[in-house]
């Protein structure tokens, strides 16, 4: 066993980091903002060497993710704006606040997909306390000669 503290699995998903060793980036740039590399990920975890693509098409889920994230974004802004400003007929404050929350789901888009593909991985590849140790695990359904053919 190893006697090194775990890293936090919120902190390794918030920062995308890798989800078996939480050491390694995920993500080529660092910057979410760097729009030709936004998504762009490393082959496999620098660090432990674990493939972030574990299988053909594994991050067409994270559409889903990524949706949730932007509706619970949409919700959270929606009732901090009821709270602090609060809406009524006779203004336009229903119609500031879509535009206010559309800015915000574009502008906070790059992030929100790199966080839905972190939290993706990170809930099929389980951190590993001995990863120095132990072996990688084989993926069955990673076929080399057809990756990147769409």
């Amino acid at each position: 066993m190893s006697n090194t503290r775990k890293p936090p699995y919120i902190w390794s998903v918030l920062t995308n980091k890798c989800p078996r060793c939480r050491e390694g980036d995920l993500f080529v740039s660092k910057s979410a903002y760097e729009l030709k590399h936004s998504v762009k990920m490393n082959e496999s975890c620098p660090v432990c060497g674990q493939p972030t693509e574990i299988e053909v098409g594994f991050y067409y889920g994270t559409s889903y993710v990524s949706y949730a994230l932007g509706v619970a974004l949409s919700v959270a802004l929606f009732v901090a704006w009821w709270v602090i400003l609060g809406f009524s007929i006779s203004d336009n404050s229903l119609f500031y606040y879509l535009g206010v929350n559309a800015v915000l789901l574009i502008v906070l888009q790059p992030p929100l997909m790199r966080l839905s593909r972190s939290l993706w991985l990170s809930w099929f590849v389980k951190y590993d306390p001995d990863w120095k140790q132990k072996e990688l695990d084989k993926y069955e359904r990673i076929n080399k000669e057809h990756m990147n053919n769409w």
